[in-house]
């Protein structure tokens, strides 16, 4: 009777084991290791700047900067390095970088389109959104405005080059990077 009992109890840690076990299909595998080889191909893409701001170790490091300089068939069998590479390490820290950097970018263009609606606002209301302006930016100057406004509608009326159009929104660069400085 005790040898019974020995057996199952063994049979039941046998079956506690194999339900701790996480199978992982074939394809899943494959799965993962593209999404590994796609993050090494926008590594690779990235600027020396951008590339500066990741996180990572030498080796992978000098991988994706020999993949820059390497053309064709040698590139793609890099990339495929790459991406095994990256499979020994933890590609979280990379993922975020990545994020980081690609969304200052689109917070930037955000940004200049909130200030190209600004200057057509201005264009089209006048004084009134000056005063939008002058509440938004304190060190903006009402004159210089007004001028530029005078001149990008005229351009418009006589079918000119919107020289004054551009000068506005370069201005309004200008004095919104004074608001963040």
């Amino acid at each position: 009777m005790m040898k019974n009992d020995q057996n199952e109890t063994k049979r039941s840690d046998n079956a506690l084991q194999e339900d701790d076990i996480i199978w992982v299909s074939k394809s899943e595998i494959k799965r993962d290791a593209e999404k590994l080889k796609a993050l090494g191909a926008q590594l690779v893409n990235l600027g020396k700047n951008a590339l500066d701001r990741v996180p990572m170790d030498e080796d992978l490091r000098d991988a994706i900067e020999l993949a820059q300089r390497i053309k064709k068939e040698g590139r793609r069998r890099q990339l495929q390095l790459i991406g095994k590479m990256l499979r020994a390490r933890d590609p979280e820290p990379l993922y975020l970088a990545l994020d980081k950097i690609q969304n200052k970018h689109n917070q930037q263009i955000a940004h200049f389109h909130k200030l190209e609606q600004l200057r057509e606002e201005l264009i089209e209301e006048g004084d009134n959104a000056i005063q939008k302006v002058l509440t938004l930016y304190p060190y903006a100057d009402r004159q210089q405005l007004r001028t530029l406004i005078r001149q990008a509608q005229k351009e418009r009326s006589d079918h000119k080059p919107p020289k004054a159009y551009r000068q506005i929104f370069q201005y309004l660069k200008e004095i919104d990077e004074m608001i963040i400085t």
